[in-house]
């Protein structure tokens, strides 16, 4: 691995193999603690985008492993506008030894990972969210097992976080389904990328309008804030779009008796999640932001060549 920015960048074999060093990497953390495998590294974490779980998870996996991170906010950086993307690559190339990115535009953290002498990862882009996507299969699996034909329903925004959701499970032999309004699907570029994927893997890729629907047979029920940084304008339009596509009570029943109900967080609760499913027992959103930390490090740990 030389970056990672996008969980399609990796074989559903290469995928398996980091998602069992994150289990291994986490139970370490239960019984002892993790080896100081990252003694001597710091990482770099740019920030445009804030985030409570992207920088708490980051900053800890390095000193739970015996490294540091050092945050770098918006006002410090400027990227693209204060200085080019290319020499902030190349000055702080010299200076850590990863550098995380969490942008706007996705574009600037592929000409980090271009200009960049040390590993990329990608905390969030317009495009996608793979960190998001790793904490989620890795949260999926701790449920079920590795068992394939899994049912996941992404219910809501065809945003980044479907985008990562929709390619991992693909890659692990998962069936998705998005269920969206009119206006707000999943690029058809990302859906062109999954249909290959599953073409291999044997997954199904089904997109409709109807919650009710999706949820029919669903092992895993995954919804997002209806507006994300960056679309405030849009806020007075989607809160009229979204409401028929609110997770609750009643969608959850229509489900598989055991479905799990997740959410990357922050959740703007009794919008697009009500606090009875947010905190009731097929909920495992809690579980599921605390597995960013294992996810991460095991790919930082894979970055760094030390496991």
């Amino acid at each position: 691995m030389n970056h990672f920015l996008a969980i399609t960048d990796y074989k559903p074999e290469e995928i398996q193999s980091l998602l069992d060093l994150a289990i291994r990497l986490k139970a370490e953390v239960g019984s002892g603690g993790n080896a100081p495998l990252f003694k001597g590294k710091v990482l770099g974490m740019i920030f445009q985008k804030p985030s409570l779980r992207t920088r708490v998870s980051f900053d800890m996996a390095m000193r739970h492993m015996g490294g540091d991170a050092l945050y770098l906010s918006p006002d410090e950086i400027g990227l693209g506008k204060r200085e080019s993307i290319a020499d902030v690559a190349r000055v702080l190339s010299g200076y850590v030894h990863a550098l995380m990115a969490r942008v706007f535009d996705h574009a600037h953290v592929l000409e980090l990972a271009q200009w960049a002498s040390i590993p990329v990862i990608n905390g969030l882009s317009d495009y996608n969210h793979p960190c998001q996507g790793m904490a989620d299969a890795l949260t999926i699996q701790e449920k079920f097992g590795k068992a394939k034909g899994l049912n996941v329903t992404f219910v809501g925004d065809g945003n980044n976080v479907a985008v990562s959701l929709m390619h991992v499970s693909v890659l692990l032999g998962w069936n998705f389904t998005l269920a969206s309004p009119d206006g707000y699907d999943i690029t058809p570029p990302a859906v062109d990328l999954a249909r290959r994927i599953a073409a291999g893997t044997g997954s199904a890729l089904k997109f409709c309008r109807d919650p009710h629907e999706a949820v029919k047979y669903a092992h895993v029920i995954y919804t997002d804030t209806w507006t994300s940084m960056g679309q405030e304008e849009e806020t007075a339009k989607r809160e009229k779009v979204f409401p028929p596509f609110q997770v609750n009570a009643r969608l959850v029943a229509e489900a598989d008796k055991d479905v799990i109900v997740m959410h990357c967080l922050p959740a703007h609760r009794n919008h697009e999640l009500t606090d009875e499913v947010a905190d009731g027992p097929h909920s495992v959103i809690f579980p599921q932001a605390h597995n960013r930390l294992h996810a991460q490090k095991a790919i930082l740990a894979r970055l760094f060549g030390v496991a």
